[in-house]
């Protein structure tokens, strides 16, 4: 049995210990509250590291050389998926040409998305390591995700409509602005839940990929429809 499933066991069965057996049912030894505390903060410490692309073992007074080594991967591969929002955005240097309103909007988009799909990915990390997430309520999740972000996408969408149209005096940058949130956030919702469920069955940890690839997605789909509807709509 897992640490993790050790964990769950005493908290359901309030145990302040339980004993050890082998195959054979001997009594090997006992795991008391306090190795269930132990292991707890172990894991918890863990997965943040992980969650931040770090290696579960790093030290923050480790060598240099050793640090920037162990760092460099995810520093790479978050180089790679931002390569892949920049070609999005190229693909509408035209339009960024004519309305320059649009690079200053920009990161806000992206910004909502990336903070609403870290919100639901932390979620749902967070269920599957208590086991609270299983395949029985994935839907009454989802549900739960889509409603949450379709709320929150309309009260900030239309906030920050108002804004753009008091900044730049546009109520079609507003309009494109707000549809573009709310898709987003919409799409940061799906994308945090779908995304560990899918590496947890993949047998990857969803707290060492998870981020890389939601900030990938949230990038690409805000950017992607900001400026795929002021292409549309305003040009």
């Amino acid at each position: 049995t897992d640490s993790r499933e050790v964990a769950r066991l005493f908290q359901d069965l309030d145990l302040m210990s339980a004993p050890v057996v082998d195959d054979a049912g001997r009594l090997i030894g006992r795991i008391t509250v306090d190795d269930v505390v132990d292991l707890i903060r172990e894991d918890s410490d863990r997965t943040v590291m992980q969650m931040a692309g770090l290696d579960d073992e790093a030290d923050m007074f480790a060598p240099v050389l050793v640090s920037s080594r162990r760092r460099a991967v995810w520093l790479g591969i978050n180089l790679l998926t931002a390569f892949l929002a920049a070609w999005v955005i190229g693909q509408f240097q035209g339009t960024l040409e004519q309305l320059v309103a649009l690079a200053v909007l920009m990161p806000i988009v992206a910004s909502m998305g990336g903070i609403a799909g870290s919100q639901t990915l932390t979620l749902v990390i967070r269920g599957l390591a208590l086991r609270q997430v299983q395949k029985g309520n994935v839907r009454v999740l989802l549900s739960r995700e889509i409603g949450v972000s379709i709320l929150n996408g309309l009260l900030w969408a239309a906030v920050v409509a108002v804004l753009a149209v008091v900044w730049f005096g546009d109520w079609g940058i507003g309009g494109v602005i707000a549809a573009a949130i709310l898709l987003n956030l919409l799409c940061a919702a799906l994308a945090g839940l779908a995304i560990p469920l899918i590496l947890e069955r993949m047998g990857i940890d969803p707290a060492l990929a998870g981020s890389v690839i939601l900030t990938t997605v949230t990038d690409v789909v805000g950017f992607f429809a900001f400026l795929g509807l002021a292409t549309v709509l305003l040009l």
